[in-house]
């Protein structure tokens, strides 16, 4: 399922400072994300990426290499890429569809610093539904209240550059796209928030899956107490999410 990138080459990178305080823990933190999804069963195969914008550049990002599952993935053998899909840091290239929609996303969209792209089960059983994926029916879920787009026209593989590009434009001002008949786009301003999200995205569409296999009536919350619960939790979400990392890196660290 997975392609390779026709056109990617090497390229000269010699300038760049990869030794920077920020870049290091951008890797670190990057890495540590893809660790994590491997250990919570939200990756598929080697199929789906992870990117975020290198510190102090605008037009590099960090991206997984082709051929590798996320528990694979380390610090070390991420992908330093520009916007033309030339490799400028790293051993081999990126995946063509990892290319194609996480560069355009960055490009187009600018306030994209981190971009997370899976297939995770749940939420991804969402996108095969009519109608809106995610319901705001329990508190996790209102997390996302106001934050999501749905792309409800699948078109195939993301193999050029106008299907990046046309995801990125459905995405528009939102925070999580639904991709119908695909998966997710998670995207975020710091590599911390992006994992948060990408978490509580999954569990919030566990429990509305649950709630939906009892076949009973579904009971939402109201709009106006979904904005505020919305509100409430938007105000510390940034400090939650540093921590909520910060935890999971350390309970990386005692699997060793």
């Amino acid at each position: 399922m997975a392609h390779t990138l026709t056109g990617s080459t090497r390229a000269h990178g010699a300038s760049l400072n990869l030794d920077s305080a920020a870049i290091v823990t951008a890797r670190e933190e990057l890495a540590a994300c893809f660790q994590l999804a491997a250990l919570h069963g939200l990756e598929e195969g080697i199929c789906n990426h992870f990117s975020a914008m290198l510190p102090g550049h605008d037009d590099l990002f960090l991206v997984n290499p082709y051929g590798y599952a996320f528990a694979e993935v380390t610090a070390q053998n991420l992908l330093v890429c520009d916007f033309h899909g030339n490799v400028l840091d790293g051993d081999g290239q990126p995946e063509a569809t990892a290319f194609y929609i996480h560069a355009r996303l960055h490009q187009q969209q600018p306030r994209v610093r981190v971009a997370f792209h899976t297939h995770m089960p749940h939420a991804t059983a969402l996108c095969l539904l009519q109608g809106p994926p995610l319901l705001w029916l329990g508190q996790t879920a209102l997390k996302f209240y106001g934050r999501t787009a749905v792309d409800e026209h699948y078109n195939g593989l993301a193999l050029d550059d106008s299907e990046g590009e046309r995801i990125a434009a459905v995405l528009g001002a939102a925070d999580i796209l639904f991709l119908k008949n695909h998966g997710v786009i998670v995207t975020a301003p710091t590599i911390a928030e992006a994992w948060d999200d990408l978490y509580y995205l999954e569990r919030a569409a566990q429990v509305q899956w649950l709630a939906m296999a009892t076949q009973r009536e579904l009971k939402a919350v109201p709009a106006a107490i979904a904005q505020r619960a919305y509100e409430q939790m938007r105000a510390s979400d940034a400090d939650s999410a540093r921590a909520h990392l910060r935890s999971a890196m350390r309970r990386l660290a005692q699997r060793g």
